[in-house]
Parts: C-alpha cells; sequence; structure tokens
C-alpha cells in the first residue's frame, strides 16, 4: 500500500511509519513517499527491524524520494 509522508507532520512521521511497518504481514510491501531522502529514519529501521523489512529505492531524485518497503518472510 502506500504511505505519503509529506502529508504528516514531522514530528509525527517516523512514530507513524513505525507503526505502518508494524502493521504488515510477511510478504507485504508499503511504498513511501517523501520530500527528503530519509537517512536517519533508514538507520533507525536498520537498527529496529533488521533484515525482516528490506529497503529499495524506487525514486531517488530532489525532493521527490520513493522507497519500497517490504516486510520479509521467515
Amino acid at each position: 500500500y502506500v504511505f505519503d509522508a509529506r502529508g504528516i507532520a514531522k514530528r509525527f512521521r517516523h512514530a507513524a511509519i513505525f507503526g505502518a511497518l508494524d502493521a504488515l504481514v510477511p510478504g507485504e510491501t508499503m511504498q513511501f513517499f517523501n520530500d527528503h531522502d530519509p537517512l536517519p529514519l533508514l538507520e533507525q529501521l536498520q537498527q529496529r527491524y533488521g533484515s525482516a523489512v528490506s529497503i529499495n529505492y524506487v525514486q531517488r531524485e530532489p525532493e521527490q524520494i520513493v522507497i519500497n518497503f517490504k516486510r520479509e518472510t521467515d
């Protein structure tokens, strides 16, 4: 499903993203849209989920970032 972070207040974004990723079932993908490259968030995701969530850039341009987050199967 689609998660567009651009419409969420910055102070709530990380919590909202964690909640959305926690709701994914194994094999499900969330397509994430943002207005900047969320490198600190990606580091937090790696620490929190490790290999349970894969991160793949679809688009990586100024002001237009699209990343697929996939909940991996066990």
